[in-house]
């Protein structure tokens, strides 16, 4: 199980990194972490994925006063889809034509789907992103809903105002992404562990 649990990590988030990349080649929007990552490496002497990288970190201090854990999935977010995302802006060429270019959407939306039921299904740590929004819904009470949108929409507007591409791939990956996932669990569950629930104790007896 162990080895079964790190190659679903690993090829997941290599995926996830590479999904990232084929989504700035089609050139008709990202879905709002990347846009604010986009729009401060148009402002930094940094490759995308290096400013990935640091934002992952900059959020993870951000668990401090949450009191959130990395694990071993956490760490590895931050370096493995950095260094896969690069790759992939290094192999993959723009798409020129708009077929090709919504061709290349609806690909790395599906494969950026797929690569994240793996690495939650490997159960290993939530990645930075996801952390801090699991973190102030403990903190807080606010439901989900409100604490993840209020994040997105907040990356969203600052990655836009800095010169990052907003389109109807913004779109597409918003309402795209949740349907796909949810599609695609049952193809892993009982082989991975990430999206089983937790058993929870019987109440004691009166």
């Amino acid at each position: 199980m162990l080895t079964r649990r790190l190659l679903a990590l690993y090829i997941g988030l290599w995926l996830y990194g590479m999904s990232m990349a084929v989504m700035i080649r089609a050139g008709l929007g990202l879905d709002p972490w990347d846009v604010f990552h986009q729009g401060v490496a148009a402002h930094l002497p940094l490759s995308f994925g290096m400013v990935t990288a640091l934002t992952g970190l900059v959020v993870l201090l951000a668990w401090i006063p949450l009191r959130q854990r990395p694990g071993l999935g956490t760490i590895s977010n931050v370096v493995v889809i950095a260094v896969a995302v690069d790759a992939g802006l290094w192999l993959i060429p723009a798409a020129e034509q708009l077929w090709t270019q919504v061709l290349a959407m609806v690909v790395a939306v599906v494969v950026n789907a797929a690569a994240t039921v793996l690495y939650i299904g490997a159960g290993m740590g939530p990645g930075p992103r996801d952390g801090l929004m699991t973190g102030l819904v403990a903190r807080t009470g606010w439901p989900v809903w409100s604490v993840r949108t209020g994040i997105e929409a907040s990356v969203l507007a600052t990655g836009w105002a800095l010169g990052g591409t907003v389109g109807i791939g913004t779109l597409v990956y918003a309402f795209g992404i949740g349907p796909l996932i949810q599609l695609m669990i049952p193809y892993i569950d009982g082989w991975l562990p990430g999206f089983t629930p937790t058993p929870q104790p019987e109440p004691a007896a009166a």
